[in-house]
């Protein structure tokens, strides 16, 4: 495993450089390794050029948001490929982009839970899915369904308004005896989202997630829940509060997210108003850069060595060089706070959007199975003295998780192609350095 963020030190990694000597007395068996395991409605984001005339043609109101039936769906498909229209095909899914960017970070395992198609050709889309998912990515857990995996259809016409139109497929039927209890237990984390929620009539998806949450919080591996919209969060705010308090140990969301569930529009009260349910919480804000807010005892907390922040919270930054723990694992428990600039001040041009936060969630979790990876080949370390849920600090972890949420802002794909790299060309040092 990679361990996240640039360091110096050459005794933060890796593992295997122990004494020789020792390494004699070792066991034959190799390092001990960690991994994340999530759940997302396997999907493929399809985006093509369009005109008034191609929506009108399949029924499509221009500029909204709707579910298209599977014969239209087809027809759909089949125009724009036989016209070639399609400009971008891309593996999608909240919880499928944040796997497959964890894996390009941190060059190690995840494995991703759902539905794919049992009969698999050249050139679909469900092939497509595969082929842009990183082999790191494990898809041996998948469950097979006989039919077509989700698809989402963007539609741009000449003025840049976008239509979308979405094909559920069998996306949503996963089964609860699909959930592997073994493979949940022994995660560094579960990770789903809101979305999973949201199903209907004889769709399975909603029992399967419950079933793997409850797997989870029996074993006290982290649930992580990131919201993915604020207009499923708005319909019904004080459920998700109470789910979130009962279920979830880490979450991510957007400031619009934030409001919707917390009521309150400032992304540093939210992400406190959010530690009254969880331990830790990642809370993006476009332009105004990252917020994270986690606990700490008060015998591990670490002052910064930056600039005392103003906020609705004065001098909310004082204790971001503290690594976040569980508030039950606090004797004394204090509340910890960080935020991050967007790097280098954001992109001079956003190309995309879609995917930002779920890489930066990836981020955050890098950091996370690093600290179990660390801990598992390690425990005798002085660093695991205290029972941290992080690696890094919440202002180490903030900057890491910027860094890569910036790299998907630059280019079309929600999906890393490739890891940070590791010299930082168009980067003063200090970055990192400070």
């Amino acid at each position: 495993m990679k361990f996240p963020g640039r360091r110096r030190h050459k005794h933060y990694f890796p593992v295997e450089d122990k004494d020789p000597l020792i390494n004699q007395l070792g066991n034959d068996n190799g390092l001990k390794r960690s991994y994340i395991c999530g759940i997302d409605q396997i999907v493929v984001d399809i985006e093509a050029k369009v005109d008034q005339a191609f929506l009108d043609e399949f029924g499509l109101q221009r500029g909204m948001s709707q579910v298209i039936a599977s014969d239209i769906t087809n027809a759909l498909y089949e125009r724009l490929k036989r016209d070639d229209m399609i400009e971008y095909e891309f593996a999608g899914g909240t919880i499928g982009n944040t796997m497959h960017n964890y894996s390009v970070l941190a060059d190690d395992r995840s494995v991703l839970l759902g539905v794919m198609s049992e009969n698999i050709t050249v050139g679909s889309y469900a092939y497509k899915f595969l082929c842009n998912t990183s082999s790191r990515v494990d898809l041996n857990h998948l469950q097979p369904v006989d039919g077509p995996i989700g698809r989402c259809f963007t539609l741009i016409d000449n003025t840049g308004e976008r239509t979308f139109a979405i094909s559920a497929g069998l996306m949503n039927y996963l089964r609860p005896e699909s959930i592997s209890q073994s493979l949940i237990e022994n995660a560094s984390a579960l990770v789903i989202s809101a979305y999973l929620m949201r199903t209907s009539g004889d769709e399975t998806m909603t029992q399967a997630t419950m079933q793997a949450v409850h797997y989870a919080n029996q074993a006290g591996v982290p649930v992580v829940l990131t919201l993915g919209t604020k207009f499923l969060i708005e319909q019904d705010p004080s459920w998700w509060a109470e789910f979130v308090h009962k279920h979830v140990d880490i979450l991510a969301m957007n400031e619009e997210e934030a409001e919707a569930i917390t009521g309150l529009s400032d992304p540093l009260l939210a992400a406190d108003k959010a530690l009254d349910w969880v331990d830790l919480v990642i809370c993006t804000a476009g332009p105004k850069g990252l917020f994270m807010a986690g606990y700490v005892d008060d015998k591990f907390k670490r002052e910064t060595e930056y600039p005392l922040l103003p906020g609705a919270i004065a001098e909310f930054n004082r204790y971001e060089f503290s690594r976040g723990m569980r508030k039950a694992d606090c004797q004394s428990p204090i509340r910890a706070y960080s935020h991050t600039a967007p790097y280098m001040g954001g992109p001079d041009t956003i190309k995309n959007t879609n995917g930002a936060g779920d890489c930066a969630l990836a981020a955050v979790l890098h950091d996370l199975s690093a600290n179990e990876y660390h801990k598992l080949n390690v425990p005798n370390s002085a660093k695991h003295e205290q029972t941290a849920i992080t690696y890094s600090s919440l202002a180490q972890i903030s900057k890491y998780a910027n860094r890569a949420s910036y790299e998907v802002l630059v280019q079309h794909s929600p999906r890393l192609s490739r890891g940070l790299p590791e010299r930082e060309d168009s980067l003063e040092q200090s970055y990192w350095d400070k």
